[in-house]
């Protein structure tokens, strides 16, 4: 199991790879905004797991198995940011979601998903949901 660091590499070296054929241990880097060194004990990791193919200095290729866990990080990414909005929450929809998604079991990331198709499939009941949360919008949790 990829620890949430490890997973937020994993996750931003399958987004590079979607659009560049060469990936890059300074565009990581930049990316996350961590130091050389940082990223190159991470792909150390990731190799280790057989979840990328690098050698140092080296372009960096994920396997298979890494293909299907970044693919599997980036769009849990994207089901929670459309959870956040689809509930009207009043956040950074990209960070409030980043900040979720380690912590979530995969049996809460299928019931949110259900939700969310269950919300498009039915948007009657949406409706009637976005105007509960209009007739509510004076009401808050108490700090």
């Amino acid at each position: 199991m990829l620890s949430p660091s490890l997973e937020d590499y994993l996750e931003e070296l399958y987004r590079f790879s979607l659009y560049n054929d060469i990936v890059r241990v300074t565009d990581i880097s930049r990316k996350l905004s961590v130091s050389l060194p940082s990223v190159s004990r991470a792909l150390r990791k990731l190799k280790a797991e057989q979840y990328i193919n690098y050698q140092r200095y080296g372009i960096i290729n994920l396997t298979d198995k890494g293909r299907k866990m970044g693919n599997f990080l980036v769009e849990r990414n994207k089901l929670l940011q459309e959870f956040l909005t689809l509930i009207c929450a009043n956040c950074d929809i990209a960070a409030e979601a980043e900040a979720m998604e380690h912590y979530l079991s995969k049996d809460t990331i299928r019931s949110i998903q259900l939700l969310v198709k269950f919300m498009q499939d039915h948007q009657e009941c949406y409706q009637l949901f976005l105007e509960y949360v209009n007739n509510s919008e004076g009401e808050q949790w108490d700090e």
